[in-house]
């Protein structure tokens, strides 16, 4: 096996446009990854993709952005402003667990302490599945804890909320009920498609799982490293720290730039599936490996201009490009739930009321409106279990 690595951003375009290139970022994570939509190919990808993005319209994410997330992001942040505290980790997790179950399909009946506690443990250890290929300890014991995880949403969640959607579609084909009854989520999607697209409990209950992951841990960290270059930047330019809290296109702009700087994933990993040439001119194979070095490619300075490595977020858009770079791919393989985590960037013939500014804008927002900054007592800690340059642990002091 040859790996080769692509770096150059125009290349990295090209490569990622590939449709003779497999997703191969998580194959060490495959005891929760393998039959999820993020690594299937080919006919099968697009047949469960058709299916799935009936759930992820943007009118569906307009919605919600202007009448159930508000509601939920101030409830969620209403006890640590009484506390004067948070961990934005922490935070981040659980703001959006909330959101990432609804649009999945997994149901919280409880809504207690204990079970969003439960929840969390769970979200966590899956997300050392989307990580393990960078994992720095023992790879074994990391998948045993998967597995464990596993078995706990399946039996804690995952089936009581299957046979809650399997009995409200028997009442839908009999006209018992509407079809408004029936939730408007990945999980309700699959199950009424099932026919035509069978997939076993075990796949089904790994593609939520996946989802749950994929909608709150990306989201997560991507909003804690904006977070942090927003008040590293406000310290040097306090001008625009006035700017953050009241300008919202110019804060969607702000974390659109640290999107690029930070994306969720260093590189993009593709396997061939047959003899094919990169753009590059290199000739590779099925047994090869590319490597899209996504941090390079982002920082590309024929793209983004001499300070593409540094933090602006006056940076202007470039051309024939998004102003977060490559960060949430492209092709087949681009992220599903993009306009979810950062909304739509503005068009000339749009307005910015409406807009969609996307959950990770939409919460910095009610964090800085709230007087967020760093707590100088307990600095940040960044996780060293990976060599994705992570936060584990960010504190924030809140209020006056």
């Amino acid at each position: 096996m040859t790996a080769y690595v692509v770096s150059d951003f125009r290349h990295a375009q090209d490569v990622l446009r590939m449709s003779d290139l497999r997703q191969a970022l998580y194959d060490e994570g495959a005891v929760l990854m393998e039959k999820v939509l993020v690594n299937l190919h080919g006919q099968e990808h697009r047949a469960r993709r058709n299916i799935e993005t009936r759930v992820f319209r943007r009118d569906f994410f307009h919605w919600y952005e202007r009448e159930v997330f508000p509601v939920t992001l101030r409830e969620t942040l209403s006890p640590y402003l009484q506390l004067g505290s948070t961990d934005l980790v922490d935070f981040g997790f659980r703001v959006m667990m909330n959101l990432t179950a609804d649009f999945s399909g997994i149901d919280r009946p409880l809504r207690s302490p204990e079970e969003t506690s439960q929840l969390l443990g769970i979200l966590r250890t899956f997300g050392k599945a989307a990580t393990l290929g960078q994992a720095l300890g023992d790879k074994e014991v990391i998948r045993s804890e998967i597995r464990v995880a596993l078995d706990e949403f399946d039996r804690a969640f995952f089936r009581p909320s299957m046979e809650r959607r399997r009995q409200l579609l028997a009442e839908w084909k009999t006209g018992a009920c509407n079809e408004d009854a029936l939730p408007r989520d990945v999980l309700m999607e699959l199950l009424r498609h099932e026919e035509e697209h069978p997939l076993s409990p075990d796949v089904l209950m790994k593609e939520i799982g996946f989802f749950l992951l994929a909608g709150a841990f990306t989201t997560i960290h991507t909003l804690t490293h904006a977070m942090h270059e927003i008040f590293e930047w406000s310290v040097a330019h306090p001008t625009d720290a006035k700017r953050y809290r009241e300008d919202l296109p110019f804060l969607q702009h702000a974390i659109h730039e640290s999107m690029r700087l930070h994306p969720s994933s260093p590189t993009a990993g593709r396997r061939p599936t047959c003899p094919a040439h990169l753009p590059a001119g290199l000739s590779v194979g099925p047994e090869d490996l590319v490597s899209v070095d996504l941090m390079t490619a982002n920082r590309d300075v024929g793209v983004f201009g001499s300070d593409a490595g540094e933090y602006n977020p006056n940076r202007p858009i470039p051309v024939n490009s998004s102003p977060y770079g490559l960060s949430f791919g492209l092709g087949m393989h681009a992220c599903i739930g993009l306009n979810l985590a950062a909304g739509q960037p503005p068009r000339s013939d749009s307005a910015a009321v409406d807009r969609q500014w996307g959950t990770v804008t939409l919460i910095a927002h009610e964090l800085l409106k709230s007087n967020a900054r760093p707590d100088p007592a307990r600095p940040g800690q960044v996780d060293r279990s990976t060599i994705r340059n992570n936060w584990l642990s960010y504190p924030l002091l809140l209020g006056n």
